[in-house]
């Protein structure tokens, strides 16, 4: 028997060999995801994303201000609504971003093209996010994409925003396959001392470390391998998810990881009517395969027996004597945010009926955008190619939208 393990060790080694060389073969090719941030909570993480990189996926960052998004750095960025802001901002009205980004929606259907995954990031309240998460999220769909939204809430003193941030949730549900929902109340418990620029800081970080876990959960090769069917799976269930991270390198790595993600949810709900769970778990060479089956089954212990889970583990060096999980539970009933519309479950019954699948609907969005006028993108991304026109079409021209790729 110490043979036979001794052998499968050896030839796992000489596989981890091949498969590193392989990485560099582009021969299957890999799911193409886009990170859209919207506004300037938005931008911020997409931004921190760029910066610290997220394998396999571009970043693009939209904005009704000129000012702000002159200072992000993304793949790609779209100023929206110039002829009704002034490139000044939305003034904190959803309305006036949603028109912003449908005046660009030629474009922004062009940068999208034809995208697997889409993240769709935004803090809910002000304007220009609350009002164009939802378009983005509408576009990314319509052309065949699972739309994943990752949004924060504000804090509850601010009022007025908590109740745009509400109208502005229902209306990205609507469209987005899932929403991630991170409430800015939760920082309290997190960093209470911390300054408050700081403070906001750790939520784009949060966010930003949520969508690269996610993007490279599926686009780089793990011990137990999710891929993109799965995330699909997952995500087409609809409704709020909510995201559990734990971290430790605490001897009792089975319990203790599952400990400090239980203990720390941003967004305070029960999840454990979930209809659907997400688990990867980051372990160092050390970390065995009981370990990893103890923490996935510990964190979904609280879901019902009919739930689907799926997990998945890798092997990093760097995680030597310590554990990391990554969990979003999906179909989450939540006070802040409902789940999904009878309606939207019934629209899905019958596209499965007329078997409306993922094939047919690029067959229509490529139709649609091969008969609508395609938005022009100007190259390079230096800055000096700012005030450069973008759009073919009358709309787009008239409001003098700016790309940049």
């Amino acid at each position: 028997m110490q043979d036979l393990v001794q052998d499968a060790l050896d030839n796992a080694e000489a596989e981890k060999r091949d498969m590193d060389v392989d990485m560099d073969d582009d021969e299957f090719g890999d799911p193409r995801i886009v990170i859209v941030g919207a506004g300037g909570a938005g931008n911020n993480t997409v931004n921190r994303l760029y910066n610290i990189g997220v394998d396999g996926a571009d970043t693009v960052a939209i904005n009704t201000d000129k000012q702000h998004l002159k200072m992000i750095e993304a793949d790609t960025k779209i100023l929206v609504g110039k002829s009704l802001t002034q490139g000044l901002g939305a003034g904190g009205d959803p309305k006036m971003g949603e028109r912003a980004t449908e005046m660009a929606q030629g474009t922004i259907k062009e940068v999208l093209g034809d995208a697997d995954l889409v993240f769709v990031t935004a803090g809910m309240g002000g304007g220009t996010g609350t009002g164009a998460a939802p378009v983005v999220s509408k576009i990314a769909k319509e052309q065949g994409a699972i739309v994943v939204g990752m949004v924060s809430t504000p804090f509850n003193v601010e009022r007025a925003r908590t109740v745009k941030a509400e109208e502005g949730l229902e209306d990205l549900r609507n469209e987005a396959d899932s929403i991630i929902v991170l409430d800015n109340n939760r920082l309290l418990d997190y960093v209470p001392n911390l300054p408050i620029g700081k403070a906001f800081s750790v939520m784009d970080q949060i966010i930003a470390e949520t969508v690269k876990g996610i993007s490279e959960t599926i686009t780089q090769p793990s011990l137990i391998n999710l891929d993109y069917a799965d995330m699909s799976t997952i995500m087409n269930q609809g409704g709020v998810a909510v995201m559990l991270v734990g971290e430790t390198q605490d001897k009792n790595k089975t319990q203790e990881v599952v400990n400090d993600a239980m203990n720390h949810p941003l967004l305070d709900v029960d999840y454990r009517g979930a209809s659907g769970g997400l688990v990867h778990i980051t372990g160092g060479p050390d970390l065995t395969l009981k370990e990893a089956e103890g923490i996935a089954n510990n964190i979904t212990e609280r879901l019902e027996a009919s739930a689907n889970v799926i997990w998945g583990a890798r092997i990093q060096d760097e995680y030597k004597g310590k554990v990391r999980v990554m969990a979003i539970m999906t179909g989450v009933q939540s006070a802040q945010v409902l789940g999904p519309s009878t309606q939207k479950q019934a629209d899905k019954s019958r596209a499965a009926v007329n078997g409306d699948d993922l094939g047919d609907s690029r067959s229509r969005a490529a139709e649609a955008n091969g008969t609508a006028g395609n938005a022009a993108v100007s190259g390079g991304t230096d800055q000096g190619a700012w005030e450069s026109d973008g759009g073919s079409d009358p709309t787009e021209q008239n409001n003098g939208l700016d790309v940049i790729r």
